[in-house]
């Protein structure tokens, strides 16, 4: 059989970029972006007051699961933490409030941002009878208009440690179209559309609002992209107790909700004798003695299951970290 012969250097450039390959993305939370200083712009485009701030956020979050850099937390356990935190809309741009929220998540970076610039610029000139002017319908003439509209966003990451900006990133997007008429410049050729829009959908999109929206977070998105490598790297600990024991088969009371995942190797100990602080009663620390491991093998929200090795005797209500 014929052997071939890798080179050196080619198979140095592999091993590299598969390692590179399995390098865990850094985690990161997308808040709502506050809006506050364009809402009346936003009135005006929309006809009521339409939260874009979410919007934009949805927009984000699928822009970076599409490149692939970051895993971003799902809106649902976004927002299932900010409803218990009770954490208010005017807390968006926040840093430290921010900070919090992603500590909870267990994420490497939290990511808030504000728009500052969100409309459009219509020019309107009037050809014919009476020359070209900033008027309408002078001397028998018709009217050109262009339209014009303008998207900036901002964001910055925010270490969930200490509360540091890591890196701010700046996101601009136009959109420009031509002739007589200006229709599609809302949600639809009317106009306004009321206080819900879906900012992800294809019919936002078409629009001329819509193009510099996405053409903005698409911009934002790159330059975030390309600051990944700031993030510190968040050691996940995990802290639980057997639920169920069936031979070798352990059932725990975390999941993936706290950062367990198959193939996790997890200590399993039992805490013995407690210290307690003799003037206040308060548990100082547990004396605990290390039985086993168990290999994670299924994984759900809020529980796994996994192989036990070790001492015999494991049961439940035994210590479960990493």
């Amino acid at each position: 059989m014929r052997r071939v012969m890798i080179p050196a250097v080619l198979l140095a450039a592999f091993l590299a970029s598969s390692a590179f390959a399995q390098e865990p993305k850094k985690r990161v939370a997308i808040m709502d972006f506050e809006y506050s200083t364009v809402q009346a712009a936003v009135m005006e485009v929309f006809g009521s007051n339409v939260d874009v701030g979410r919007g934009i956020s949805d927009i984000l979050v699928d822009r970076l699961v599409n490149d692939g850099t970051y895993s971003v937390i799902e809106r649902k356990a976004l927002d299932k933490l900010l409803a218990e935190q009770n954490f208010s809309n005017s807390d968006r741009a926040d840093p430290s409030s921010a900070a919090k929220i992603g500590k909870l998540l267990g994420v490497n970076a939290i990511i808030i941002g504000s728009i500052t610039t969100f409309g459009r610029d219509d020019k309107s000139t009037s050809v014919g009878g009476g020359g070209i002017g900033r008027r309408l319908g002078l001397g028998g003439g018709f009217n050109k208009r262009e339209a014009k509209a303008v998207v900036q966003v901002t964001a910055r990451l925010i270490d969930v440690n200490t509360g540091e900006i890591l890196a701010s990133a700046q996101g601009g997007g136009t959109s420009k179209r031509g002739g007589t008429s200006l229709a599609g410049m809302g949600v639809g050729t009317g106009g306004g559309g009321g206080g819900a829009v879906d900012m992800s959908s294809a019919n936002f999109g078409a629009t001329i609002i819509g193009e510099a929206t996405n053409n903005a977070v698409t911009d934002l998105a790159g330059k975030l992209e390309g600051s990944a490598g700031k993030l510190p790297t968040v050691a996940v600990v995990i802290d639980g107790l057997v639920a169920d024991v069936s031979g070798a088969t352990l059932t725990l009371n975390v999941g993936s909700s706290a950062g367990v995942k198959v193939g996790d190797k997890l200590k399993i100990s039992r805490v013995g004798r407690e210290i307690k602080d003799p003037a206040t009663g308060k548990v100082l620390r547990r004396v605990e003695s290390p039985l086993g491991e168990v290999a994670i093998t299924e994984v759900d929200e809020a529980s796994s299951v996994g192989t036990y090795s070790g001492t015999p005797g494991v049961k439940v209500g035994d210590h479960v970290k990493k």
